[in-house]
């Protein structure tokens, strides 16, 4: 599989083009003399294909992450690292993409699962958008998590939402979904949008190196519409693990599902990295390019890649 180095700039670890953007701003002492040590400039980014945007503050600062509710002290640590994040780098958005109630999506346990751990975040605004993941139907077809207020979820299984020049939308990958009206919406939608950025967030994952592996299903239905529609980005959980691909034609595929507890996780063709690690995504969106952030439950960054865009209109 070719990589278009004008599409995409992507590396693992703690390498050092990902600390030179960011620095010693955000992430302090260890990361800056880190970065020190591996400066790139940006007539080298230049050269890279990669557009190093003037602006030093981002269209959209957002997080993401997956299979959550379990109440448990895995779930809590991963909600501490990210309000630490947010007292560091503010945000407003969060996608919570799916399996948000174990075992069985029972709405009384929201209190436990998400109202408490996420307390400091709610308090100071963040909005989640939630979509719901295999757990989360065994109850009523998960009809109270649509409706519950605090998942923004406008009353519907598949929706859109609009941030400046980034739209998302939300999808049901279930079994029981109504693929039927969903794939006519979402094309619709695609096709309408004139969003620089479009990205779609379900819970089943696309591409995995972990326990689900690779979903032909999906690949069949929605991997198509992203190439026609150029989505960039697919964010997913149902896999507890931390994984970001290459880009594959045109979509870099992204799953955040080690919100509360971990599995194993190998490597593929396509893996960009992946980790078996308590972790959320952090993403700071720039006209030309975003930057993708995993960050672990020690706080630090264990992941970072750039998803750079071709073209500005």
């Amino acid at each position: 599989m070719s990589i278009k180095r004008r599409q995409v700039l992507t590396w693992g670890g703690l390498s050092g083009l990902g600390l030179a953007l960011t620095g010693k701003a955000f992430w302090g002492k260890e990361a800056s003399s880190i970065a020190q040590e591996n400066v790139i400039s940006a007539a080298t980014l230049e050269t890279e294909g990669v557009v190093v945007a003037n602006s030093t503050q981002p269209l959209l600062r957002f997080v993401s992450l997956a299979d959550t509710g379990t109440g448990a002290q895995g779930q809590y640590a991963v909600a501490e690292a990210m309000t630490r994040y947010h007292q560091q780098n503010p945000f407003d958005l969060a996608i919570l993409a799916g399996d948000n109630i174990y075992n069985d999506g029972e709405i009384e346990k929201i209190g436990a699962v998400f109202e408490r751990p996420y307390e400091p975040l709610l308090r100071q605004g963040v909005k989640f958008h939630a979509c719901l993941g295999n757990h989360d139907i065994r109850t009523e077809n998960g009809d109270p998590q649509v409706r519950y207020p605090g998942f923004n979820m406008q009353n519907r299984r598949y929706y859109t939402l609009r941030r400046d020049d980034v739209q998302f939308f939300a999808l049901d990958t279930n079994g029981n979904a109504d693929w039927q009206n969903q794939l006519v919406w979402l094309d619709r939608e695609l096709g309408q949008s004139d969003a620089i950025w479009k990205i779609v967030f379900a819970h089943d994952q696309i591409y995995s190196s972990a326990h689900y592996g690779v979903n032909q299903a999906l690949i069949k239905k929605l991997s198509p519409m992203f190439k026609k529609h150029g989505v960039q980005l697919y964010i997913n959980g149902h896999d507890h693990v931390y994984e970001r691909t290459q880009p594959i034609e045109g979509t870099t595929y992204l799953i955040c599902g080690a919100g509360a507890g971990t599995r194993p996780v190998g490597r593929s063709s396509w893996t960009a990295h992946s980790a078996e690690r308590l972790s959320f995504a952090a993403y700071e969106v720039y006209r030309d390019r975003i930057e993708i952030t995993a960050i672990a439950t020690n706080h630090e960054p264990f992941d970072r890649g750039v998803i750079s865009q071709q073209a500005i209109g």
